[in-house]
This record gives C-alpha cells, sequence and structure tokens, in this order.
C-alpha cells in the first residue's frame, strides 16, 4: 500500500520578533500537537538580503561605498546564522524534528513565492509586521505581495496587540 506524501507548508522567517511569533504559533497550531504525525512537511525558509540592496546601492554610490560591502555581507550572514540556529532551537522545545531549513539570498517577496513554487507548497505562512498603510507603501509588505502573488493558501499570522 502506497502511502500518501504530507502536503508542504513552507515559513517564512526573519529576525524580528512578529515572525518568531508567527513560527511558533505555527508550530504550536500545526506541528506540536502531533509529534511525528503532523500533517505538513516543514520547510522554513529565510531570505537573506543582497548587501548591495540592503545598504541601497542602486547604483549611485558615494566614494568608499563598495568597501563596506564585504561588512555588510558579514553581518548579513551572521544575521542568517542567528535566524537558523534560532528555528532549529524553536523546534527542538516543540519537539518538532522533520525540518528542512533553507537560507535564500534575496528580496524577501520573491524568495517565498519561489520557496511555494520549489517545494510544492500547499500553505506559506508569513508574520505581520503591523505596519500602517504609508509605512507598508514605502517599505512593501512581504505578506500583502505574497498573499497576492503567491500560488498557494497564504496565512499571514499577526501578533496580538498589548492592551493597556
Amino acid at each position: 500500500m502506497a502511502t500518501e506524501e504530507k502536503s508542504v507548508m513552507v515559513v517564512g522567517i526573519d529576525d524580528s520578533e512578529h515572525s518568531l511569533y508567527a513560527f511558533e504559533w505555527t508550530l504550536d497550531h500545526f506541528f506540536a500537537p502531533f509529534p511525528g504525525t503532523a500533517p505538513f512537511k516543514l520547510v522554513i525558509v529565510h531570505a537573506k538580503p543582497f548587501a548591495a540592496t540592503a545598504i541601497g546601492l542602486g547604483g549611485l554610490a558615494g566614494p568608499g561605498a563598495i568597501d563596506v560591502l564585504p561588512f555588510v555581507e558579514a553581518d548579513l550572514k551572521k544575521i542568517a546564522d542567528r535566524v537558523v540556529e534560532k528555528a532549529h532551537e524553536i523546534c527542538s522545545s516543540k519537539s518538532v524534528t522533520d525540518v528542512t531549513v533553507e537560507v535564500v539570498e534575496g528580496d524577501a517577496r520573491n524568495v517565498m513565492c519561489e520557496a511555494v513554487e520549489k517545494h510544492h507548497a500547499s500553505i506559506l505562512v508569513v508574520g505581520s509586521h503591523g505596519y500602517g498603510a504609508i509605512k507598508r507603501a514605502v517599505l512593501g509588505s512581504v505578506s500583502d505581495y505574497c498573499a497576492h502573488h503567491a500560488h498557494c493558501t497564504v496565512m499571514i499570522v499577526k501578533k496580538p496587540k498589548i492592551k493597556h
């Protein structure tokens, strides 16, 4: 008798508290309650920005700007390593063992949509930073973009606001 292949869930993470909240929420609701029998295969994806993009080099670099690229690249790699380490720690603390973690260089919006295609994911989970309309328009919203362009169901997990 053939075993049915599990659907794939891609979870996009970065080093923000909103992202980590969404990741933990997802593990708590879809993986931790089903040790060894979770309904999805878990793929965690971190988008590492290109160094030139991170410092705003769009062909209009000032003198010496190129000199900082190796330092920016080193910092971005450290951040990516921390994100991956944290993802493994969280998975371990929740007894989630069947997981794939990837770091992909590029714009997070494109990286997430491409990961969906690559892994034939049936669901993509991203966190929401809760930006207002102006900040979202200036910075661009990864969750907004993915909701409109990913070829699967997109779940946007928002961290609850603390009421005072």
